[in-house]
């Protein structure tokens, strides 16, 4: 574990405070005209899910921890979890819903990830940061419709929806920026 100040604070980084483990889902670092700096960092619990709005002032001290990130394989999921495979161990585990709350949108079955383990406790994952997934459902494409952005939903076959040209049919294969959720390209 490394103390750092809040200069250092990022988005993404894992934290511990009282014990607990916590995501930096945003940190916004401010300068008033007046006053000292500070930073509003959005916080989210990994065990819990609860995520709240800290704020902390420039002599502040926080504890960032080092995660080890393992590249395992998406098995499958049910109610409750999603379920993964290490790759050099084979050991079997499970993530629950509520941790994969915007990953999963991107997930299927048998795709290469990196979880994130701390210690010998799995606590998140970092997925490509494109996938290619197939549409299963959308509207069909008309015919000299090319007005520039526009746009209908698709749905994935992950069960996500996305927005995607006018020129995209079912059953085609799209790349995917898993960072910001939008389209990118047909994959051919």
């Amino acid at each position: 574990m490394a103390v750092i100040g809040i200069n250092d604070l990022r988005n993404g980084m894992a934290l511990e405070r009282d014990g607990k483990l916590y995501w930096v889902v945003k940190a916004e670092h401010v300068k008033p005209g007046k006053g000292n700096a500070f930073c509003r960092a959005k916080l989210k619990e990994v065990e819990t899910g609860k995520s709240m709005t800290e704020t902390f002032k420039s002599s502040d001290k926080l504890n960032e921890v080092r995660l080890e990130m393992k590249e395992c394989q998406y098995l499958y999921s049910d109610e409750h979890n999603f379920f993964f495979m290490n790759m050099e161990t084979f050991e079997q585990f499970g993530l629950s819903n509520d941790s994969l709350e915007d990953e999963k949108k991107f997930l299927k079955e048998d795709m290469i990830v990196y979880i994130l383990m701390y210690g010998d406790k799995p606590v998140g994952i970092n997925l490509p940061n494109f996938v290619e997934l197939r549409i299963v459902e959308t509207e069909p494409a008309i015919k000299g419709d090319t007005v520039s952005g526009a746009t209908k939903t698709a749905v994935l076959e992950t069960g996500h929806t996305i927005q995607v040209p006018l020129f995209v049919n079912q059953d085609e294969v799209i790349r995917i920026d898993t960072r910001s959720g939008e389209y990118l390209e047909r994959v051919k």
